[in-house]
């Protein structure tokens, strides 16, 4: 195409220099001419690839086994150049898909993929250039009913979320492998189940964490009962020890400790010479302390 618009360019440019010229030559009209189609030639055979794609180079059905980088290249002419891209790309699908009891469940999900440079050629001989709506999409979403009908539906709001994440992944992944297409990962991003369905679940979901607390709390309570026992355990083993021990210079040190702490303190001895202690009542003291007045 750019080779024709320079050759008429050239031609227009010799018939105007004809006519301004006026010597009736055809000798200008057929140099311009030739000058325009050596620059067109020259023109396309230069062709630049953008960065981040590849260039198939197709002249007239037969297609170049080696794929055009990046940057300046020449290539014959009259070759089309299909530039396709090779960077990482985006497939979004919001799909319908079957649980394992039987539920319909939307499912939003989301792979990352890109193709393979050097299977470009390969592809685009046998898929063309749109392989994405060919190849990648329909196969995708193949893959996500395929998975999700071996997981139960509760399984979305677990922590199987990423194990159903990677299965779509390894699943589609082998399917489009051997096209040239390298799937990078799979997002699973929302769900949405029928009302009645998700209060369900999370009302089950809510009982098992409630028995998971009450288990937690059944064993608290069996440590507790254990550490009181323990504890009984060394009181009783301490008071053993202090009924052995317990003789008379033992309570008579106690006699002298508690003087010493308490001056309202009396001793009183006994026929066994046991001592007993009395504490004295301060105003009982005070009336034992006041004089009794003469009687008239």
């Amino acid at each position: 195409m750019g080779v024709l618009i320079i050759l008429i360019l050239g031609f227009i440019i010799g018939v105007v220099f004809v006519n301004v010229s006026k010597t009736g030559s055809v000798r200008p009209i057929i140099i311009t001419t030739i000058i325009g189609l050596i620059i067109g030639v020259v023109f396309s055979a230069i062709r630049i690839v953008p960065a981040g794609y590849v260039g198939i180079v197709d002249f007239f059905g037969r297609v170049s086994p080696r794929p055009l980088y990046s940057g300046l290249n020449f290539v014959n002419p009259f070759a089309k150049v299909v530039n396709l891209s090779i960077r990482t790309q985006e497939g979004m699908e919001i799909m319908p898909v079957p649980s394992k009891e039987g539920l319909t469940i939307n499912l939003d999900v989301s792979i990352l993929y890109k193709l393979d440079p050097s299977k470009a050629v390969d592809l685009y001989k046998t898929v063309g250039p749109n392989y994405r709506d060919i190849v990648v999409t329909p196969q995708f979403r193949a893959a996500a009913r395929g998975v999700t009908v071996a997981y139960e539906a509760k399984a979305l709001y677990t922590s199987e979320r990423e194990m159903l994440a990677q299965a779509i992944f390894d699943s589609l992944s082998s399917m489009i492998k051997d096209r040239g297409i390298v799937l990078e990962r799979a997002l699973l991003r929302g769900m949405t189940l029928p009302s009645t369905v998700s209060q369900a679940i999370e009302q089950k979901l809510k009982a098992e964490q409630e028995a998971e607390r009450m288990k937690f709390i059944l064993q608290r309570e069996t440590q507790e009962a254990q550490r009181k026992r323990v504890e009984a355990e060394g009181i009783r083993d301490a008071q053993t020890i202090i009924n052995q021990s317990l003789t008379s210079q033992y309570l008579q040190y106690l006699w002298i400790n508690t003087l010493n702490q308490n001056p309202n303190v009396i001793y009183v001895a006994t026929e066994a010479n046991m001592p007993m202690f009395r504490a004295i009542n301060p105003d009982e003291e005070n009336l034992r302390k006041r004089q009794i007045s003469p009687q008239k």
